[in-house]
């Protein structure tokens, strides 16, 4: 077995999901500047096509099936959730770019940490699961690694958890919030983090997800509601 191969099945663990087609993968994973004259090789243009109307109707599902939000609430929080961002965060956590096929002058600009390559990677691989196995198997990878920002998405403009939580403690005069992982739990192929947070000058909380930022943000996003709920004015 090649080393890409190899990278490959890492891959398929991290992401919970065993390709049949592995040549669909494959192509899910290509940018186009890798094909640099080569003939006869896919790029994932299409299947990111596919992929960015599988992740819409997903989203909009759950939203219409889990929310009373009127249509134009509804409309904002799916452009946060569908965002191009928001899938190249995903993809960063399950190290897309160790297994992204782009060119040598693409790799020269950090091309396997852009947000646009990363984000259109994602899609088409979401597109290449619901090919290669069905509109359920997409849907349990979508509700594994969105879950944490879909429950604390409230809008087109809301803030990532982390975020909003180190402004507002460095806002009401508390120190830096600070990550620890206290356990990981699970198989490798369904791993599971338990993970703290800590803001020095108020408290701590915790929080789990099938990735470490999935846990960070839970764990930030159970804190916030916290310090929310404290209405401790600036200092």
């Amino acid at each position: 077995m090649s080393a890409y191969s190899n990278r490959l099945e890492d891959f398929q663990s991290r992401i919970g999901y065993q390709f049949k087609d592995q040549n669909l993968l494959e192509q899910a994973l290509t940018h186009t500047s890798f094909l640099n004259g080569r003939k006869n090789i896919p790029d994932n243009e299409r299947l990111e096509f596919l992929g960015d109307r599988v992740l819409g109707l997903l989203t909009a599902e759950r939203l219409y099936r889990e929310s009373d939000d009127v249509e134009g609430k509804l409309a904002r929080r799916l452009n946060a959730l569908v965002r191009k961002e928001t899938c190249a965060d995903i993809a960063r956590e399950l190290d897309f770019g160790a297994v992204l096929k782009i060119s040598k002058s693409e790799e020269k600009q950090k091309g396997r940490d852009k947000t646009s390559i990363l984000g259109d990677a994602c899609e088409a691989v979401m597109a290449a699961i619901y090919v290669d196995g069905g509109f359920d198997a997409v849907r349990d990878f979508y509700n594994r690694f969105w879950e944490g920002r879909f429950s604390t998405t409230t809008g087109a403009n809301s803030k990532d958890p982390k975020t909003e939580l180190q402004e507002k403690a460095v806002r009401q005069g508390y120190g830096q919030p600070v990550y620890k992982v206290l356990e990981r739990k699970g198989p490798d192929h369904r791993p599971n983090f338990v993970v703290e947070v800590d803001v020095e000058g108020f408290g701590t909380d915790k929080g789990e997800g099938p990735a470490k930022k999935n846990a960070e943000r839970f764990a930030a996003s159970n804190l916030l509601k916290r310090l929310k709920a404290k209405h401790v004015n600036p200092r």
